[in-house]
């Protein structure tokens, strides 16, 4: 096996730390009877609501099939309404969702930062205003790379 680069390493190093952390926090979560990809629909919902099923997809990390499955999970659960108006469906929060994304959200969050307790303050201002270049870099790639410009 040829040597790896610096750039491929610290690449893996993320996809394996994303990993972890969706692992955590489905562990986390599941208290609460969530997965991470509902508890991200749910508090997307919540700070957009009503929302449509294609601007949810796009805020999210979601494959247009995926959503549909997962919305109408919540919806059987009595978490998301959706409701049509002419062609457009909406997507929002009952009372069953608003409570439950109020419960887990700071659960969530704080179970999230924690992950970045090994790093004194100094550090996650470096790490993230690197992570801020990167993210910013690859939306540039990605507009640049679109058939569309998009």
């Amino acid at each position: 096996m040829e040597d790896l680069s610096l750039s491929t390493l610290i690449w893996l190093r993320m996809v394996r730390f994303v990993e972890n952390s969706n692992h955590l926090s489905n562990e986390h979560l599941h208290q609460f009877g969530l997965t991470v990809a509902q508890f991200e629909a749910l508090a997307h919902i919540r700070n957009f609501q009503p929302i449509t099923q294609s601007d949810l997809a796009d805020g999210l990390t979601v494959s247009g099939g995926g959503i549909s499955r997962m919305l109408a999970r919540l919806e059987r659960e009595g978490l998301i309404l959706r409701e049509q108006e002419w062609k457009t469906k909406y997507i929002s929060l009952t009372e069953a969702g608003r409570e439950v994304i109020e419960r887990a959200y700071p659960a969530q969050v704080a179970q999230q930062s924690a992950m970045f307790d090994a790093l004194d303050e100094d550090e996650k201002r470096q790490l993230h205003a690197l992570m801020k270049k990167l993210y910013d870099s690859s939306r540039t790639r990605r507009s640049e790379d679109s058939p569309t410009g998009e």
